[in-house]
């Protein structure tokens, strides 16, 4: 993969250990992003059951993310769902991490 395949979300000290940080770019949905146990995921940042935001109305508990509009849960790692009311899964993007920054691949 080139770095034109790439697509930069953020710097990899903007992300906190305990929260997904919000990345918004234009002509993309909002994505989320984590850093937990020194490794970074990406997911969509909409729960899939409501318009939550998850980093903005989301608790991260270990790689699990909780909407707290209705306390559904996701896996960060797979965007399998592990609580309902949600019942489909979050989407995720693979992950680059060089350069001091985190890259998403949208292929």
């Amino acid at each position: 993969m080139t770095q034109s395949d790439l697509l930069r979300l953020c710097a990899t000290d903007a992300v906190p250990d305990d929260a997904p940080l919000k990345v918004e770019l234009p002509g993309h949905a909002p994505f989320a992003v984590y850093h937990i146990e020194g490794n970074y995921y990406v997911t969509d940042d909409t729960c899939t059951h409501g318009a939550a935001s998850l980093s903005e109305d989301g608790e991260l508990n270990g790689f699990q993310i909780e909407c707290t509009w209705h306390f559904g849960i996701f896996d960060v790692r797979t965007g399998e769902v592990v609580a309902r009311p949600c019942t489909e899964p979050l989407k995720i993007w693979p992950v680059t991490v060089q350069d001091g920054a985190v890259y998403i691949s949208l292929d």
